[in-house]
């Protein structure tokens, strides 16, 4: 089996167990997006900033790997026309059930981003991509296709996982148990490790994969921020674990003849 199915049928089961990325958003909260009390997550605990948003109105968003009814809801609310694409069939479903309670509109892809994205170039505005790039290994292929089907001027809102989790023992972060790179497809003992704790296949990745993969792929940083895991020994101490970023597809000037 591909790992990446792996992964969607492993997202599947953490739902079933409550996972609180997989909850949709209640009725109350959409109401109140409606009425301009919003948040959205990229990563754990801190909000984007919202003048990290360009107009929502009518933009054309994509939520990559975004699926679960938290996210896309939002922006449908803010009326923006939405797209959402994730491998998780449950993820999906709630999507389906959050725009049916609602009353509005959103195309639903199952997709694998680590195949060329199924969009036309220069399809989107907007792409939201919270934390996910930790479930593939190849992240270049994911930049590359960002940029493809961003318009010019496109906004890319990725949140990332710096590599720090992969080192520690997952149960206390108190001892380093791991090296990097964390990569179970070369390494048999680290997947045996993630089947145990039912844990999926999981990449670590380094800031050059991650940021310096972004602006190779041809987009311009704009911003970022870094965020800590929510809980545990790692965030209280304040270490961070995450990033998230900002970067725009520029627009091509015609220079004159």
């Amino acid at each position: 089996m591909n790992y990446t199915e792996i992964n969607a049928q492993t997202i599947d089961r953490w739902i079933d167990d409550g996972w609180e990325w997989g909850i949709p958003i209640s009725h109350e909260l959409f109401m109140a997006a409606r009425g301009g009390d919003w948040s959205m997550l990229l990563t754990p605990t801190r909000p984007v900033p919202k003048n990290w948003y360009p107009s929502l109105s009518g933009t054309k968003v994509l939520g990559l790997a975004s699926g679960g009814g938290q996210q896309m809801p939002v922006f449908a609310a803010l009326g923006a026309d939405c797209t959402v694409l994730d491998y998780s069939p449950q993820q999906l479903e709630s999507e389906r059930m959050v725009a049916a309670r609602e009353g509005y509109e959103i195309r639903i892809i199952r997709a694998d981003m680590t195949q060329p994205l199924p969009f036309e170039d220069e399809s989107f505005d907007l792409i939201f991509h919270p934390v996910s790039n930790c479930y593939i290994e190849d992240v270049m292929h994911v930049w590359k296709e960002c940029f493809r089907i961003l318009k010019p001027g496109g906004r890319l809102m990725a949140g990332l996982d710096n590599g720090i989790n992969f080192l520690v023992d997952p149960d206390n972060e108190r001892e380093i148990r791991f090296s990097l790179p964390f990569n179970p497809l070369r390494n048999k003992e680290l997947m045996a490790s993630l089947t145990v704790r039912d844990d999926g296949v999981q990449f670590s990745h380094t800031l050059e994969e991650q940021i310096r993969g972004q602006l190779q792929a041809g987009f311009q940083l704009l911003d970022l921020y870094e965020d800590t895991n929510g809980s545990g020994f790692l965030h209280e101490h304040g270490i961070p674990t995450f990033w998230a970023t900002l970067t725009v597809k520029p627009v091509t000037l015609c220079r004159p003849s």
